[in-house]
């Protein structure tokens, strides 16, 4: 049988008569003697042809010029919102129809990214750290010992995951998810560097200056020597109330331990904060059921973390202070 390419014209003729005697697409191609894919493409490239069918856009020019003011004035309104100010603003138009106009323009609806909030005196030191740093090589970076905490919850995200199921199947105990009110989590304390991530500490209180000092002492020195031997190192940490208390700064002291210079409320320029991320990523499909399964998920994870993974990550710091220099001390997309 022919492909459409090769349709005479007495065969495209009878397709569009017995098209418009109302014979069906199989019976068209019997009669003619072609596939019936080749009658499809060619009813198709026919139909592209025609005028546009239906109403007029109900909304002119100056409408969705308006629309779309309405939308950046306030890009976290919904939909009924937005569609309320439109037709305030005398456009006579559907929610619907609202909500078409906003995907034309390129508006879709997207869960926020979370950046940390900057004053002004805040973004000015950024930005003065950033220059500073600007210059660094890579042999730099890698005698820092990047640490952070982070919390691990037993159900991850809000929704939670997905799942696939028939109809009827709502209450099979199988795609049943169980409600947690308070969900069960745990606080991780880690460092690491350019070559590899040290040893965890899963803290069981609140983080004070006392607490925080023993996880220096039973887990950073021990993380040091791993990662560094005996060579120096600068050790970076966040500007928490523990971490910048009057006697840890005494403590560092006292072993002889040199701090990064760290700009406050910062998390995007700190590399492990991504670290962290990836361990949560690869969690996504563990289901732990307690808080002690959840520590032994996070140790197995966190074991997994290659000596490129940690590289990669750090090498990123030329890149994270150029963005933060570039936006003038503001968040960055890190």
């Amino acid at each position: 049988m022919g492909k459409t390419a090769d349709l005479t014209t007495v065969q495209k003729m009878t397709i569009d008569t017995l098209k418009k005697e109302g014979k069906t697409q199989k019976v068209i191609a019997k009669e003619v003697g072609c596939s019936q894919s080749s009658v499809s493409k060619h009813i198709n490239r026919e139909a592209k042809g025609r005028k546009r069918c239906g109403r007029k856009e109900c909304t002119s020019k100056r409408d969705k010029r308006a629309l779309e003011r309405i939308v950046k004035q306030n890009r976290f309104k919904n939909v009924g919102e937005i569609h309320k100010e439109w037709t305030v603003a005398g456009v006579s138009a559907s929610r619907s129809t609202t909500h078409r106009r906003m995907q034309d323009m390129g508006f879709s609806c997207r869960i926020p990214r979370v950046k940390p909030l900057l004053n002004k005196r805040q973004r000015q030191k950024r930005l003065a750290w950033a220059q500073d740093k600007k210059d660094w090589t890579a042999a730099e970076w890698s005698k820092v010992m990047f640490s952070d905490e982070s919390k691990f919850c037993i159900s991850f995200g809000n929704q939670g995951p997905r799942v696939w199921r028939k109809t009827g199947e709502a209450q099979n105990p199988r795609c049943l998810k169980s409600s947690v009110k308070f969900p069960q989590s745990v606080m991780v304390w880690g460092a690491m560097s350019s070559a590899a991530v040290g040893p965890l500490c899963f803290l069981r209180s609140r983080v004070n200056a006392a607490v925080y000092q023993e996880v220096l002492e039973h887990f950073m020195l021990p993380a040091a020597d791993q990662l560094y031997g005996g060579d120096n190192f600068i050790f970076q940490h966040d500007l928490a109330p523990a971490h910048s208390a009057k006697s840890t700064s005494t403590w560092f002291k006292d072993h002889g331990i040199p701090l990064f210079d760290w700009p406050a409320n910062s998390p995007d320029l700190n590399p492990i904060e991504n670290l962290w991320g990836i361990v949560k990523r690869k969690m996504r499909d563990a289901r732990p059921n307690n808080a002690e399964e959840l520590k032994a998920t996070i140790k197995a994870t966190w074991a997994l973390i290659t000596p490129e993974e940690c590289n990669r990550l750090v090498d990123s710091m030329p890149r994270r202070i150029a963005a933060a220099i570039q936006a003038k001390g503001a968040a960055t997309k890190y």
